[in-house]
Protein backbone atom coordinates (compact mmCIF):
# COMPACT_ATOMS: atom_id res chain seq x y z
CA UNK A 1 0.00 0.00 0.00
CA UNK A 2 2.89 2.71 0.80
CA UNK A 3 4.58 1.75 -2.37
CA UNK A 4 1.40 2.42 -4.31
CA UNK A 5 0.74 6.05 -2.43
CA UNK A 6 4.46 7.10 -3.47
CA UNK A 7 3.61 6.39 -7.00
CA UNK A 8 0.62 8.30 -6.94
CA UNK A 9 2.04 11.09 -5.47
CA UNK A 10 5.41 10.79 -7.98
CA UNK A 11 2.32 10.93 -10.51
CA UNK A 12 0.78 13.95 -9.43
CA UNK A 13 4.03 15.76 -9.86
CA UNK A 14 4.74 14.60 -13.03
CA UNK A 15 0.98 15.69 -13.60
CA UNK A 16 1.88 19.68 -13.14
CA UNK A 17 5.07 19.06 -15.93
CA UNK A 18 2.88 18.06 -18.15
CA UNK A 19 0.33 21.16 -17.30
CA UNK A 20 3.26 23.50 -17.88
CA UNK A 21 2.77 24.90 -21.53
CA UNK A 22 6.67 25.73 -21.77
CA UNK A 23 6.96 21.29 -21.21
CA UNK A 24 4.62 20.18 -23.48
CA UNK A 25 5.88 17.28 -24.45
CA UNK A 26 4.74 16.13 -28.05
CA UNK A 27 7.29 13.64 -29.28
CA UNK A 28 9.84 10.85 -27.52
CA UNK A 29 12.91 13.28 -28.28
CA UNK A 30 11.72 16.19 -26.36
CA UNK A 31 13.08 17.61 -23.00
CA UNK A 32 11.83 15.62 -19.97
CA UNK A 33 9.93 12.90 -22.41
CA UNK A 34 11.82 10.64 -20.58
CA UNK A 35 10.36 11.47 -17.26
CA UNK A 36 6.51 11.42 -18.59
CA UNK A 37 6.29 8.43 -21.26
CA UNK A 38 5.73 5.34 -20.15
CA UNK A 39 5.52 6.35 -16.50
CA UNK A 40 2.54 6.36 -13.90
CA UNK A 41 0.94 9.96 -13.86
CA UNK A 42 -2.56 11.29 -12.18
CA UNK A 43 -4.55 12.22 -15.21
CA UNK A 44 -7.84 14.29 -15.01
CA UNK A 45 -10.66 12.17 -16.09
CA UNK A 46 -11.75 15.07 -17.94
CA UNK A 47 -8.74 15.42 -20.44
CA UNK A 48 -9.16 11.97 -21.33
CA UNK A 49 -11.08 11.06 -24.92
CA UNK A 50 -12.56 7.63 -25.38
CA UNK A 51 -10.38 5.51 -28.13
CA UNK A 52 -12.40 5.29 -31.57
CA UNK A 53 -10.63 1.67 -32.27
CA UNK A 54 -11.69 0.50 -28.84
CA UNK A 55 -12.45 -3.12 -29.65
CA UNK A 56 -14.95 -3.62 -26.88
CA UNK A 57 -18.25 -2.83 -27.78
CA UNK A 58 -20.42 -4.13 -24.76
CA UNK A 59 -20.09 -3.73 -21.44
CA UNK A 60 -21.80 -5.70 -19.11
CA UNK A 61 -23.12 -3.12 -16.55
CA UNK A 62 -23.06 -5.63 -13.27
CA UNK A 63 -19.18 -6.25 -14.16
CA UNK A 64 -18.66 -2.90 -14.15
CA UNK A 65 -20.52 -1.98 -11.26
CA UNK A 66 -18.55 -4.49 -9.20
CA UNK A 67 -15.41 -3.07 -10.10
CA UNK A 68 -16.52 0.36 -9.48
CA UNK A 69 -17.34 -0.94 -5.98
CA UNK A 70 -13.34 -2.51 -5.87
CA UNK A 71 -12.06 0.83 -7.19
CA UNK A 72 -14.35 2.64 -4.73
CA UNK A 73 -12.32 0.94 -1.75
CA UNK A 74 -9.15 -0.30 -2.78
CA UNK A 75 -8.31 2.10 -5.97
CA UNK A 76 -7.27 1.88 -9.18
CA UNK A 77 -4.36 -0.76 -8.85
CA UNK A 78 -3.85 -1.42 -12.62
CA UNK A 79 -2.81 1.99 -14.24
CA UNK A 80 -4.88 2.81 -17.77
CA UNK A 81 -2.55 3.19 -20.70
CA UNK A 82 -3.37 6.77 -23.17
CA UNK A 83 -1.64 8.69 -26.01
CA UNK A 84 -0.88 12.49 -25.60
CA UNK A 85 -2.65 14.35 -28.72
CA UNK A 86 -2.22 17.81 -27.50
CA UNK A 87 -1.84 19.92 -24.86
CA UNK A 88 -3.06 18.62 -21.63
CA UNK A 89 -5.14 16.30 -24.14
CA UNK A 90 -5.37 12.58 -23.98
CA UNK A 91 -6.62 9.41 -25.87
CA UNK A 92 -7.55 6.06 -23.89
CA UNK A 93 -5.31 2.95 -25.48
CA UNK A 94 -6.75 0.59 -23.18
CA UNK A 95 -8.82 0.67 -19.68
CA UNK A 96 -12.06 1.85 -20.93
CA UNK A 97 -13.78 -0.24 -18.31
CA UNK A 98 -11.74 1.12 -15.31
CA UNK A 99 -12.28 4.74 -16.59
CA UNK A 100 -15.57 4.26 -16.99
CA UNK A 101 -16.16 2.67 -13.47
CA UNK A 102 -13.73 5.29 -12.29
CA UNK A 103 -16.13 7.56 -13.49
CA UNK A 104 -19.29 5.85 -11.70
CA UNK A 105 -17.74 6.59 -8.65
CA UNK A 106 -17.15 10.25 -9.30
CA UNK A 107 -13.37 9.91 -9.09
CA UNK A 108 -11.71 12.96 -11.15
CA UNK A 109 -8.10 11.57 -11.84
CA UNK A 110 -7.22 8.05 -12.94
CA UNK A 111 -3.18 7.04 -12.70
CA UNK A 112 -2.48 6.39 -16.84
CA UNK A 113 0.35 5.25 -18.30
CA UNK A 114 1.38 7.75 -21.35
CA UNK A 115 2.69 6.95 -24.91
CA UNK A 116 3.11 9.07 -27.82
CA UNK A 117 1.75 6.97 -31.10
CA UNK A 118 -0.08 7.84 -34.90
CA UNK A 119 -2.82 6.34 -35.22
CA UNK A 120 -2.06 3.14 -36.80
CA UNK A 121 0.14 2.39 -33.24
CA UNK A 122 -2.65 3.69 -31.20
CA UNK A 123 -4.97 0.91 -33.14
CA UNK A 124 -2.24 -1.94 -32.95
CA UNK A 125 -2.03 -1.00 -28.96
CA UNK A 126 -5.20 -0.54 -28.57
CA UNK A 127 -6.46 -3.99 -30.29
CA UNK A 128 -3.75 -6.31 -29.33
CA UNK A 129 -3.81 -5.04 -25.45
CA UNK A 130 -7.49 -5.64 -25.33
CA UNK A 131 -6.96 -9.06 -26.50
CA UNK A 132 -4.25 -9.64 -23.80
CA UNK A 133 -5.85 -8.20 -21.19
CA UNK A 134 -9.56 -8.00 -21.31
CA UNK A 135 -12.62 -11.00 -21.10
CA UNK A 136 -13.67 -10.07 -24.68
CA UNK A 137 -16.17 -11.62 -25.97
CA UNK A 138 -14.84 -14.74 -29.06
CA UNK A 139 -16.66 -12.50 -31.58
CA UNK A 140 -14.73 -9.34 -30.33
CA UNK A 141 -11.53 -10.79 -30.47
CA UNK A 142 -12.12 -12.34 -33.88
CA UNK A 143 -13.28 -8.49 -34.90
CA UNK A 144 -10.26 -7.18 -33.87
CA UNK A 145 -7.59 -9.57 -35.49
CA UNK A 146 -9.86 -8.86 -38.65
CA UNK A 147 -9.16 -4.76 -38.09
CA UNK A 148 -5.58 -5.69 -37.71
CA UNK A 149 -5.22 -7.52 -40.93
CA UNK A 150 -7.82 -4.87 -43.01
CA UNK A 151 -6.77 -1.24 -41.71
CA UNK A 152 -2.83 -2.38 -40.51
CA UNK A 153 -2.38 -4.83 -42.72
CA UNK A 154 -1.29 -7.29 -40.72
CA UNK A 155 -0.47 -11.03 -41.84
CA UNK A 156 -1.77 -13.70 -39.17
CA UNK A 157 2.04 -14.57 -38.95
CA UNK A 158 2.50 -10.99 -37.80
CA UNK A 159 -0.33 -11.22 -35.38
CA UNK A 160 0.56 -14.36 -33.79
CA UNK A 161 4.08 -12.52 -32.66
CA UNK A 162 2.06 -9.71 -31.53
CA UNK A 163 -0.57 -11.08 -29.34
CA UNK A 164 1.53 -14.28 -28.64
CA UNK A 165 -1.22 -16.94 -30.00
CA UNK A 166 -0.95 -19.55 -32.18
CA UNK A 167 -1.29 -18.40 -36.23
CA UNK A 168 -3.88 -21.68 -35.74
CA UNK A 169 -5.94 -19.94 -33.16
CA UNK A 170 -6.12 -16.52 -34.90
CA UNK A 171 -7.36 -18.34 -37.86
CA UNK A 172 -9.99 -20.42 -35.32
CA UNK A 173 -11.00 -17.10 -33.96
CA UNK A 174 -11.33 -15.37 -37.18
CA UNK A 175 -13.54 -18.09 -39.09
CA UNK A 176 -16.20 -17.32 -36.38
CA UNK A 177 -17.19 -14.22 -38.85
CA UNK A 178 -18.04 -16.37 -41.60
CA UNK A 179 -21.11 -17.70 -39.23
CA UNK A 180 -24.40 -16.22 -39.62
CA UNK A 181 -24.90 -12.65 -38.38
CA UNK A 182 -28.07 -14.05 -35.94
CA UNK A 183 -25.44 -16.76 -34.44
CA UNK A 184 -22.27 -14.37 -34.24
CA UNK A 185 -25.07 -12.41 -32.13
CA UNK A 186 -26.17 -15.73 -29.92
CA UNK A 187 -21.95 -16.28 -29.25
CA UNK A 188 -21.41 -12.44 -28.03
CA UNK A 189 -24.66 -12.51 -25.69
CA UNK A 190 -23.94 -15.81 -24.46
CA UNK A 191 -26.35 -18.35 -25.75
CA UNK A 192 -23.95 -20.36 -27.77
CA UNK A 193 -19.77 -20.98 -26.85
CA UNK A 194 -16.85 -20.48 -29.21
CA UNK A 195 -17.32 -24.04 -29.49
CA UNK A 196 -20.37 -24.34 -30.33
CA UNK A 197 -19.66 -21.49 -33.00
CA UNK A 198 -16.21 -23.41 -34.41
CA UNK A 199 -18.48 -26.57 -34.66
CA UNK A 200 -21.30 -25.16 -37.00
CA UNK A 201 -18.77 -23.20 -39.29
CA UNK A 202 -18.20 -26.11 -40.98
CA UNK A 203 -21.68 -26.00 -42.55
CA UNK A 204 -21.81 -23.27 -45.46
CA UNK A 205 -25.84 -23.28 -45.98
CA UNK A 206 -26.29 -19.92 -43.49
CA UNK A 207 -30.02 -20.93 -43.33
CA UNK A 208 -28.94 -25.35 -42.13
CA UNK A 209 -26.51 -23.05 -39.80
CA UNK A 210 -29.11 -21.05 -38.25
CA UNK A 211 -31.32 -23.91 -38.12
CA UNK A 212 -28.85 -26.03 -35.88
CA UNK A 213 -28.20 -22.85 -34.10
CA UNK A 214 -32.19 -22.67 -32.63
CA UNK A 215 -31.73 -26.37 -32.16
CA UNK A 216 -28.75 -25.79 -29.85
CA UNK A 217 -30.98 -23.17 -28.25
CA UNK A 218 -34.23 -25.13 -27.67
CA UNK A 219 -32.38 -27.88 -26.86
CA UNK A 220 -29.45 -26.96 -24.78
CA UNK A 221 -27.08 -29.22 -26.98
CA UNK A 222 -23.40 -29.80 -25.69
CA UNK A 223 -20.37 -28.92 -28.42
CA UNK A 224 -19.91 -32.67 -28.76
CA UNK A 225 -23.47 -32.85 -29.14
CA UNK A 226 -23.57 -30.05 -31.64
CA UNK A 227 -20.69 -31.58 -33.70
CA UNK A 228 -22.84 -35.22 -33.90
CA UNK A 229 -25.50 -33.07 -35.32
CA UNK A 230 -22.95 -31.47 -38.41
CA UNK A 231 -21.39 -34.87 -38.77
CA UNK A 232 -24.83 -35.96 -39.34
CA UNK A 233 -26.09 -33.45 -41.64
CA UNK A 234 -22.57 -34.00 -43.93
CA UNK A 235 -23.59 -37.38 -44.10
CA UNK A 236 -27.09 -37.61 -45.42
CA UNK A 237 -25.38 -34.91 -48.08
CA UNK A 238 -23.46 -37.87 -49.61
CA UNK A 239 -24.59 -40.33 -51.91
CA UNK A 240 -25.98 -43.55 -51.03
CA UNK A 241 -22.94 -45.97 -51.60
CA UNK A 242 -24.06 -48.84 -54.64
CA UNK A 243 -23.70 -52.20 -53.11
CA UNK A 244 -23.10 -54.91 -55.99
CA UNK A 245 -25.13 -54.97 -59.45
CA UNK A 246 -28.06 -56.99 -58.88
CA UNK A 247 -29.83 -59.67 -60.74
CA UNK A 248 -33.21 -58.70 -62.73
CA UNK A 249 -35.11 -59.59 -60.00
CA UNK A 250 -38.05 -59.02 -61.71
CA UNK A 251 -38.82 -62.72 -62.69
CA UNK A 252 -42.00 -64.01 -60.57
CA UNK A 253 -43.35 -67.27 -60.85
CA UNK A 254 -47.08 -67.11 -62.29
CA UNK A 255 -49.45 -68.76 -60.40
CA UNK A 256 -50.60 -70.62 -63.71
CA UNK A 257 -47.15 -71.98 -64.14
CA UNK A 258 -46.98 -73.03 -60.56
CA UNK A 259 -50.43 -75.01 -61.06
CA UNK A 260 -49.00 -76.78 -64.13
CA UNK A 261 -46.34 -77.95 -62.18
CA UNK A 262 -49.05 -79.51 -59.93
CA UNK A 263 -51.17 -80.89 -62.15
CA UNK A 264 -48.21 -82.53 -64.43
CA UNK A 265 -46.34 -84.20 -60.98
CA UNK A 266 -49.56 -85.21 -59.35
CA UNK A 267 -48.24 -82.77 -55.91
CA UNK A 268 -48.48 -79.43 -54.71
CA UNK A 269 -44.65 -78.13 -55.79
CA UNK A 270 -42.75 -75.89 -53.96
CA UNK A 271 -41.36 -72.96 -56.27
CA UNK A 272 -39.39 -70.54 -54.46
CA UNK A 273 -37.24 -67.55 -56.23
CA UNK A 274 -34.63 -65.39 -54.86
CA UNK A 275 -33.73 -61.87 -55.52
CA UNK A 276 -30.76 -62.64 -58.20
CA UNK A 277 -33.04 -64.71 -59.96
CA UNK A 278 -32.05 -67.90 -58.89
CA UNK A 279 -34.27 -70.41 -57.31
CA UNK A 280 -35.43 -73.98 -56.89
CA UNK A 281 -38.32 -76.53 -57.55
CA UNK A 282 -39.62 -78.85 -54.64
CA UNK A 283 -41.25 -81.81 -55.45
CA UNK A 284 -42.74 -83.82 -52.66
CA UNK A 285 -43.75 -87.06 -52.49
CA UNK A 286 -45.26 -89.61 -50.42
CA UNK A 287 -43.78 -93.40 -50.65
CA UNK A 288 -41.62 -95.53 -52.74
CA UNK A 289 -43.92 -95.61 -55.59
CA UNK A 290 -44.80 -92.30 -55.56
CA UNK A 291 -40.90 -91.58 -56.08
CA UNK A 292 -40.63 -93.83 -58.97
CA UNK A 293 -43.66 -92.41 -60.20
CA UNK A 294 -42.11 -88.53 -60.58
CA UNK A 295 -38.52 -90.59 -61.63
CA UNK A 296 -40.90 -91.70 -64.37
CA UNK A 297 -42.38 -88.33 -65.34
CA UNK A 298 -39.12 -86.57 -65.46
CA UNK A 299 -37.26 -89.12 -67.58
CA UNK A 300 -40.19 -89.28 -69.77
Amino acid sequence: MTKAIKKQALGRGLSALLKDPENDITSVEDKNADKVVGNIIELEISAIEINPFQPRSNFNEESLRELATSIKELGVIQPITVRKLDFNKYQLISGERRLRASTLVGLTHVPAYIRIANDNESLVMALVENIQRHDLDPIEIALSYQRLIDEIQLTQEQMSERVGKKRSTIANYLRLLKLDPIIQTGIRDGFISMGHGRAIINIEDLDIQTDIYQKIVSQNLSVRETETLVKNYHESLKPKEEGKPKADSSFVVRETQKNSFNDYFGSKVDIKVAGNGKGKITIPFSSEADFNRIVKLING
